[in-house]
């Protein structure tokens, strides 16, 4: 029925099975102090199971305490947490999924009390510290040996995280870098450290596949916006990303009333994957409340883009690439998005997320386990 969703697709030599993939979505389930958690297994194994071609795990810290969110962030900062990666990335394979693991450094948002960030920028009411050069270059390193952790541990690939306005978007972001040296200023130098950190990267881990999560608008007035950001993504195919994986917004952003609105339509970040795809001729991904298969269908037979992610779509109903592949769309348990945004809340409250949708039985369960 849905004859380009279905398709293959090969990115740096790896067959996806289809054109659907699992975007990164944090909710909280790993241990204490970022370890992989039982409950964090149980839900990549399920969410292997879909259906969906690869298995996005949400971000990483390259650098904890510094660069991580939260305590309850994943680490592939150290070797002491390899072997819990290892049993991650078995997990989704094992199910018939590609695992990638997505790397980031928070920057002014890290749940630290001083944060790091290109430029002293107020964030919620805390002052980042601006980094120096030389902690710049040990932060790119940093990247790399996080990188070179994720390929040792067995994933197929790994994601940099330059979205949701984390500290590769903040040196891009004129409202966030306002350095004067150069790693700010013209746009050429605000790319200097994503590029520096791509290069990194790719020296140590050779042919691995790497790819890159987009922030293609800060949907700010004085923020990031896609005239330059597209050009940023030109200069990343230039040095070998795989795929970008395309959104919009970060935490400053989110709240504001037009955004929640936004948020709510299906497919409301579709129009920046395809500015973005129509510059470049690497594989793009594209999410955002894509909740039906004519939908996802159509945005690929248009190309505006060539990859469909799904988050919170897929974590509502793990059942849903079957019942879109067998004409049961009917049955599928939709996100809701009046809910009041249950899950973003749980996360910000620092506890482990649960659907507002989830049948009784499966509710029980999470309780269970997370009381």
């Amino acid at each position: 029925m849905y004859t380009h969703l279905f398709s293959e697709l090969r990115i740096s030599g790896i067959t996806l099975k289809n054109r659907l993939t699992m975007a990164p979505l944090y909710l909280g389930y790993a241990g204490e102090g970022g370890t992989v958690s039982s409950l964090l297994l149980d839900h990549y194994r399920l969410m292997s199971k879909s259906g969906v071609a690869m298995v996005v795990v949400e971000n990483a810290t390259i650098d904890h305490p510094t660069g991580s969110g939260s305590d309850k962030t994943l680490r592939a900062d150290s070797d002491n947490n390899a072997a819990g990666l290892k049993k991650l990335s078995s997990t989704i394979r094992q199910e018939g999924a590609a695992a990638c693991l997505q790397i980031n450094h928070a920057g002014r948002f890290a749940g630290v009390n001083e944060p790091v960030a290109p430029s002293a920028v107020e964030t919620f009411g805390r002052m980042p510290k601006a980094l120096g050069t030389a902690e710049i270059r040990a932060i790119v390193n940093r990247y790399a040996d996080a990188a070179l952790r994720v390929k040792n541990t067995g994933f197929d690939m790994v994601e940099l995280h330059g979205g949701t306005g984390y500290l590769l978007a903040q040196f891009l972001s004129p409202r966030t870098n306002k350095r004067e040296d150069e790693y700010g200023g013209s746009f050429e130098n605000r790319q200097r450290f994503a590029l520096e950190v791509v290069a990194a990267v790719k020296n140590i881990v050779g042919s691995f596949p790497v790819g890159y999560r987009f922030l293609a608008d800060e949907w700010l007035p004085d923020g990031l916006q896609p005239d330059e950001s597209v050009r940023f993504a030109r200069s990343l195919e230039s040095a070998g990303i795989a795929y970008i994986s395309v959104m919009g917004g970060t935490y400053e952003s989110f709240s504001l009333p037009e955004i929640v609105n936004k948020s709510k339509e299906y497919g409301y970040m579709v129009d920046l994957a395809a500015a973005v795809k129509r510059q470049i001729g690497i594989p793009v991904i594209t999410a955002g409340r894509i909740s039906t298969g004519s939908l996802a269908e159509s945005i690929l037979e248009e190309k505006k883009a060539d990859l469909i992610g799904l988050a919170r779509v897929l974590w509502a109903d793990p059942e849903w690439p079957e019942k879109v592949k067998q004409g049961k769309e009917n049955e599928i348990v939709h996100c809701d998005p009046d809910c009041g945004d249950t899950c973003m809340k749980l996360v910000m409250k620092r506890k482990p997320a649960f659907c507002v949708r989830w049948p009784h039985d499966k509710m029980k369960e999470w309780k269970n386990r997370t009381e």
